[in-house]
């Protein structure tokens, strides 16, 4: 019997870029014995498939149920075009250009796959601190621009030696096109530096900086969106020193511990809180101190809760494998201040504070905190969405009717970028009362707005006339310009994350605001 032949276009969008979608795609095709090609462009992913009307059908059906598990589909288009008698299936380059709808993945921690590798001295990448593949590793915080290929991210500096080289461009291997692969002969490298930025002489950079922590030191620690100030948790004087240099008097800092059975020491746990403390966003979780948790006093004075999380980088699961206890792990920055990032930043900001730094030469391209979360009658309770969650947007009950920003308030600063019915949240900026941090704000306002190609025809900011960013929707030109209560805004946020669009009776447990009569 002779089937005739069929070919379809497929288009796909959402987060299907940097995920191991294609090399999906290419052994979908392969198992249902179907040609054509599949390739990444400015707005997802488009693919074209030949062959028999009941294998294309097979093929179609598969395709979001058996999506890796960090792609996420938002919506697939199909047409049927012409047959060109293609014969095999083949991942074509990626053709940039066009309107930008395609998604980024936020980064995402360490995978099981990797972690055995990490450990295993047979492995080439024993003990590498850059270990990653498809399914996990740096990516929101590392890209350039779209489309999600290495010449777009910081990884471009490092060519791939060719071990690497041949495992990108298998389609059959784990790390086909993971855009962040590298190894010890051709990725990035970890140097021990003491304050003012000169090498220590050392075998082994993070065993160093663990004996270190071990003896009561302060350091700084370059992560995936940023850096951290570390210190032994069970060191009353190593904590108090830590909160003398960030100006930071009664706060709780967040703690790292190498393993669950090490959290289990420190909190009460409930399955959610588990489950958010293993998840592949690896957030700071909130969760009820045991009393005899082995921690400094003022590592969080007065409070019920610690926050927790685990290892999400392999060169924090080498560190706190090497120091076998829990670190502090804050945000490497002085109160109110916004995390540093670059390098010569860090050193000019952190190094005073330190007695050394623990950095690597993989650029960051974009700061992004900890995020921080909790569990509530056995859901999660977002409190600061950042590394993990961004830059996923949050979908609207409607779209909006022209492309907008939401400038945020004044304490706790977050911006979104609305284009159709996603809401791109940015990272946590923080207090805007510095420089530093207005300037943060405007960079990550830029640099999300070209990711996503979306062009402001509208701004939303509060009453206040003295909060910066008002100041900056006032000095934007050619959009318009819809100033909201404050009150009003949180309400109107909760209906947002919730997909309500009705009447609602809102209530605002907040302090002051400006209100419409121009009275606090």
């Amino acid at each position: 019997m002779v089937f005739s032949r069929v070919r379809y276009r497929i288009y796909v969008e959402g987060v299907v870029q940097g995920v191991g979608f294609r090399p999906f795609v290419f052994g979908l095709a392969r198992r249902h014995g179907l040609a054509g090609f599949v390739r990444n462009e400015s707005d997802g992913v488009v693919l074209e498939v030949e062959g028999s009307e009941a294998a294309v059908k097979a093929f179609l059906e598969a395709l979001p149920a058996e999506a890796p598990p960090l792609a996420r589909i938002e919506r697939l288009r199909v047409e049927r075009v012409s047959t060109v008698g293609d014969t095999d299936f083949r991942i074509e380059h990626s053709r940039p250009g066009g309107e930008r709808r395609v998604l980024i993945s936020p980064d995402v921690a360490t995978c099981e796959a990797c972690l055995h590798e990490l450990f295993d001295p047979s492995d080439r990448r024993y003990r590498y601190p850059f270990i990653n593949c498809t399914d996990c590793g740096p990516r929101y915080t590392i890209v350039v621009d779209v489309p999600y290929d290495r010449p777009n991210t910081t990884m471009a500096a490092f060519p791939m030696c060719p071990d690497c080289a041949r495992e990108y461009h298998d389609p059959m291997d784990r790390r086909f096109h993971a855009q962040p692969i590298a190894c010890p002969a051709c990725g990035p490298r970890v140097t021990l530096v003491d304050p003012e930025g000169r090498p220590i002489p050392c075998a082994d950079p993070i065993a160093e900086a663990a004996a270190r922590l071990r003896t009561g030191q302060l350091l700084a620690v370059k992560g995936l969106g940023g850096y951290h100030l570390a210190c032994d948790a069970g060191n009353e004087r190593a904590v108090r020193r830590l909160r003398e240099g960030k100006h930071r008097e009664y706060k709780p800092f967040a703690l790292m511990v190498p393993d669950l059975q090490w959290a289990h020491r420190l909190c009460f746990l409930s399955e959610e809180e588990e489950r958010l403390l293993c998840s592949r966003r690896r957030p700071i979780v909130l969760a009820r101190r045991r009393p005899d948790a082995p921690v400094a006093p003022s590592v969080a004075p007065g409070c019920r809760d610690l926050g927790v999380m685990l290892p999400y980088t392999p060169l924090h699961h080498l560190l706190l494998d090497a120091f076998g206890g829990p670190l502090v792990m804050t945000s490497g920055n002085r109160s109110d201040e916004p995390i540093a990032y670059r390098d010569d930043d860090a050193l000019a900001r952190l190094g005073p504070m330190v007695d050394a730094l623990l950095v690597h030469n993989r650029p960051i391209h974009t700061r992004c905190d900890d995020s921080v979360t909790r569990a509530v009658l056995g859901q999660e309770l977002l409190i600061r969405r950042s590394r993990g969650y961004v830059p996923e947007p949050l979908m609207l009950p409607f779209p909006t009717p022209v492309p907008l920003l939401a400038t945020g308030a004044m304490l706790k600063n977050v911006f979104a970028l609305c284009k159709g019915r996603h809401a791109f949240l940015s990272h946590h900026i923080g207090d805007l009362d510095h420089y530093e941090a207005r300037q943060a704000f405007a960079e990550g306002v830029r640099h999300l707005a070209r990711l996503f190609d979306v062009e402001p025809k509208a701004v939303a900011h509060d009453l206040h006339p003295d909060y910066p960013t008002t100041e900056y929707a006032l000095a934007l030109e050619g959009v318009e310009r819809v100033a909201v209560q404050h009150h009003h805004a949180h309400v109107a946020a909760v209906m947002a994350e919730w997909g309500l669009s009705g009447p609602v009776l809102g209530v605002a447990y907040d302090g002051t605001g400006y209100g419409p009569d121009g009275t606090i």
